[in-house]
């Protein structure tokens, strides 16, 4: 079964545009863990907003177990090694504050990765890159040493259905050749109940799931805990 990560920004996101001073990160840690929640993760950008180094320092403090998502800058490896999370998520940085993950440009073209995987390497922290479903990303991947990926499943779950057939057949592939080589798999990007069985079906080996605005929509209309329930459920 795989594992569910919940990625938590989203709420960030709504403290800053709504002045709701009582969202509480941390609290909201606890819930999604007691609801069957194996990871909770906040995505850090640049200019550290949403998510504040404190909300870093205080889910960490929370969470058992706490994913921070980031560019692959020098300056938020040192925000990672001061916040001491379970593991450091490379992407892309997102559109805008809390927006979802867009995978690493691995053609050669951006940031290097190296330093970074190794900076965090020699602190105890390991590392998963962001990409997409592609075969030479995996390759990549696998060549710069990281030892897990997270395959960007957002531009596939917004083609109509009838256009959805060869992505996935794409995803499956690249999937299968990161199994091959032994790299942990992990999808995420636009995930919802509504497609998340069909992404799955196509790729048995995904070791985690990573669902952030779609649970906390639907917790606004049922709860956190119950939404996160049915979520754990829809997943076993």
């Amino acid at each position: 079964m795989p594992g569910l990560t919940l990625a938590l920004h989203g709420l960030a996101s709504l403290r800053d545009a709504a002045g709701a001073t009582e969202v509480d990160l941390p609290a909201a840690a606890m819930l999604a863990e007691l609801a069957g929640v194996d990871v909770v993760r906040l995505a850090v950008s640049e200019d550290l907003k949403p998510v504040r180094e404190d909300d870093i320092r205080d889910v960490r403090r929370a969470a058992r177990r706490l994913e921070l998502r980031l560019p692959p800058s020098q300056a938020l490896v040192k925000v990672a090694l001061e916040g001491r999370p379970h593991r450091v998520v490379l992407a892309a940085e997102g559109r805008a504050p809390g927006a979802p993950a867009a995978p690493l440009d691995l053609s050669g073209r951006g940031a290097p990765l190296e330093p970074v995987v190794r900076t965090l390497a020699e602190a105890g922290i390991p590392s998963c890159a962001v990409v997409a479903p592609d075969l030479d990303a995996v390759k990549r991947v696998h060549a710069e040493s990281i030892p897990a990926l997270e395959f960007y499943t957002g531009s596939l779950v917004d083609l109509p259905p009838s256009e959805r057939g060869p992505e996935l057949e794409r995803l499956g592939d690249a999937v299968r050749l990161a199994s091959k080589l032994q790299l942990a798999i992990g999808l995420g990007g636009g995930l919802s109940f509504r497609n998340l069985t069909e992404v799955l079906t196509t790729c048995p080996a995904a070791e985690w799931v990573t669902i952030g605005r779609s649970a906390l929509a639907r917790g606004f209309l049922v709860g956190l805990d119950r939404a996160l329930r049915d979520l754990r459920a829809r997943i076993a």
